[in-house]
């Protein structure tokens, strides 16, 4: 292979479109801009985002929205509580496994917390990325321990 055998992959390469040069090339008179109007002249056109006398995109936002925004880094959490947790065994391990196959978590990707409604009765090793003070308080009077996972 010498300098001169290389060339570009098919397609990588495309000639600009020439228009207003006469009817055979196919895009002659009106060039692709129709007939007269803004878009017709030499420096016509719109400004960016303009709508034609609709309310711009970015101006409706704020009524779209309605009160406060979504902040854009928030965290949703699986949220369990300590009355589903009665189905598990004394000594066992509750991990957000053992939940997602108990199917107690709606998305597997978030993390999970573990919130203090209803009563513990049973000791269990609860392992989740977030736990309530009152449901902390509740596992380990149940004779229970808590360990914390990472994010």
């Amino acid at each position: 292979m010498k300098l001169h055998d290389l060339k570009p992959n098919d397609g990588a390469k495309k000639n600009r479109k020439r228009v207003g040069r006469g009817i055979a090339a196919g895009q002659g008179k009106t060039a692709g801009r129709g007939t007269k109007g803004q878009g017709a002249r030499a420096g016509g056109g719109t400004r960016l985002y303009h709508q034609g006398g609709n309310l711009p995109f970015f101006r409706r936002l704020p009524f779209v929205r309605g009160k406060g925004f979504t902040p854009l880094h928030q965290v949703d959490y699986n949220e369990v509580n300590l009355d589903q947790l009665t189905d598990f065994a004394k000594g066992s391990l509750v991990s957000p496994e053992t939940l997602a196959a108990a199917r107690l978590l709606r998305d597997l990707r978030n993390p999970v917390v573990v919130l203090g409604r209803g009563e513990l009765s049973v000791a269990l090793t609860v392992r989740a990325h977030r736990v309530s003070k009152s449901a902390q308080s509740k596992i380990e009077a149940a004779g229970g321990k808590v360990e914390i996972l990472e994010m």
